[in-house]
């Protein structure tokens, strides 16, 4: 029986839907995302679905989580993405999150990733998840930090090099 997602006051993370194309067409677009994370080259609703297929639906299915959405309460709006990808290129799981620009600096990315880790590290109980993050981008670096991660250095990973960020199974930060 599949594990519930976890949520709190302020938000809940719920699986992502093929109706959820028109927002990830916009997250993906975002120029922050872009310059943060990367240029996916999805530019239409169809190419949003067919990512939302080839990657977070295909994660449910291949290991039960992917990148969920982030719905802030009490209303349920679409706030961003937050959840636990399965790379070729890393080991473990790495922590993934982006929010859409009206959902920044309210400490939702804080809190969705604590409850991801809740979900990875006890509910699922993986033994260590990973982050990567450009060295530039500070903030995510201090989230990263906030949340328990310890730095692990700089490595190649895929055809970047980013700093690999650890946690191990116990408590997350908070």
């Amino acid at each position: 029986m599949p594990h519930p997602l976890p949520e709190s006051s302020r938000l809940r993370l719920r699986e992502l839907r093929s109706s959820d194309a028109r927002d990830m067409l916009a997250l993906l677009n975002d120029p922050d995302f872009i310059a943060h994370i990367g240029d996916r080259g999805v530019r239409s609703e169809a190419q949003a679905l067919a990512y939302l297929e080839a990657g977070p639906l295909a994660g449910y299915r291949a290991h039960g989580y992917s990148l969920w959405a982030v719905e802030a309460l009490p209303g349920g709006e679409f706030a961003g993405v937050c959840g636990l990808i399965r790379r070729d290129t890393l080991p473990d799981p790495d922590l993934g999150y982006a929010f859409l620009p009206a959902w920044r600096g309210r400490g939702l990315a804080r809190e969705a990733g604590r409850l991801a880790l809740e979900f990875g590290l006890h509910a699922i109980g993986l033994p260590r998840v990973l982050a990567i993050v450009t060295e530039a981008n500070a903030s995510s670096r201090r989230l990263l930090e906030a949340l328990g991660f310890r730095c692990e250095g700089l490595r190649r990973v895929g055809a970047e090099d980013l700093l690999v960020y650890a946690i191990d199974g116990g408590a997350p930060g908070g």
